[in-house]
């Protein structure tokens, strides 16, 4: 029973209120990419404690998306 306790509390830690899924900051950032991101979202957005994980997602979709450019064009270019 204490394991299990114990358990509980590391998940409960692990957990803060606020802390952003990966999901959900996949979905922010998408949203917020295509500009249809609800003022709902972008507050809670805002209100999570720290902004790295949506500067991160959103320099690698930057980064993916610039690279998925390169490769489109140079597929539809393929002679120069």
């Amino acid at each position: 029973m204490k394991d299990v306790a114990q358990n509980k509390n590391k998940d409960n830690e692990q957990k803060t209120p606020g802390s952003p899924g990966v999901l959900k900051i996949m979905q922010s950032i998408l949203a917020g990419a295509l500009g249809v991101q609800s003022d709902k979202r972008r507050q809670e957005d805002f209100a999570s404690h720290s902004p790295a994980p949506y500067i991160i997602a959103g320099l690698l979709f930057t980064a993916a998306f610039v690279g998925g450019l390169i490769i489109v064009v140079n597929l539809v270019l393929p002679g120069q």
